[in-house]
C-alpha cells in the first residue's frame, strides 16, 4: 500500500526543514544490506547528529527543489539513503566508515551549498580534521601565547624569591 497525499506533503517538508539548516546533503546506494546493518548505521549517524532517511527519489527531488542542493538532483536514481547533516566532515566521515566495513553500501554523490560533490570528494572530506578537533586545536593556538606570558611572568617574582633565599642561606653559613 502507497503512501497518501497528506504522508507524501508530510515528509517533503520535513526534509525541506532539515535541508534549510544543512551543509552538506550525501546520498549512497543500499541495495543488499540487511536491517541489522542498517540499523547499526542509523546508531552511528544519530550520535553524529547526521539525519538519514530513505526516501522516494521524486520525494526527495521535491524536498530539494529550490534549496542550494537542488543540484543534486540528478545524482538522484535508484534505492538511495540521504544523509543530511550540519557538520559536513562529520556526516562524511559516518558514511565513508560505514562503505569501508560494507561493500553493498556504495556513496555515490553528495553536495554542499551551492556545489555538488563526488564520491571522491566526500572521501576526501571525511579525511579532514571534525569541527570538535579543529575547535580544539584553535583553542590551544590561542591559549599557548598566554600560558607562556604567565609562565614567564611568574617566573620573575620566582627567581626573585629564590634569590633572597641563597642570599639568607650565605648570610647564614657566614654568620655561623
Amino acid at each position: 500500500m502507497g503512501l497518501s497525499l497528506e504522508q507524501k506533503q508530510a515528509m517533503v517538508s520535513e526534509v525541506s526543514a532539515k535541508l534549510k539548516g544543512a551543509q552538506s546533503v550525501i546520498v549512497a546506494e543500499y541495495r543488499g544490506l540487511d536491517v541489522g546493518r542498517v540499523t547499526q548505521l542509523r546508531s552511528k549517524a544519530r550520535k553524529s547528529g547526521l539525519y538519514l532517511r530513505v526516501l522516494k527519489n521524486t520525494l526527495a527531488r521535491r524536498a530539494v527543489q529550490g534549496t542550494p542542493f537542488e543540484k543534486l538532483s540528478d545524482q538522484m536514481v535508484g534505492p538511495l539513503i540521504y544523509g543530511i547533516s550540519d557538520d559536513p566532515v562529520a556526516g562524511a566521515k559516518v558514511l565513508s566508515e560505514f562503505a569501508k566495513d560494507n561493500e553493498q553500501f556504495v556513496i555515490k554523490a553528495g553536495a554542499m551549498p551551492g556545489s555538488l560533490m563526488s564520491a571522491k570528494d566526500i572521501k576526501a572530506l571525511a579525511l579532514l580534521p571534525g569541527r570538535d578537533e579543529l575547535l580544539a586545536k584553535l583553542m590551544g593556538t590561542m591559549q599557548a601565547p598566554v600560558a607562556k606570558l604567565v609562565r614567564t611572568m611568574n617566573e620573575v617574582p620566582g627567581k626573585f624569591v629564590r634569590t633572597l633565599a641563597a642570599l639568607k642561606e650565605q648570610r647564614e653559613k657566614t654568620a655561623a
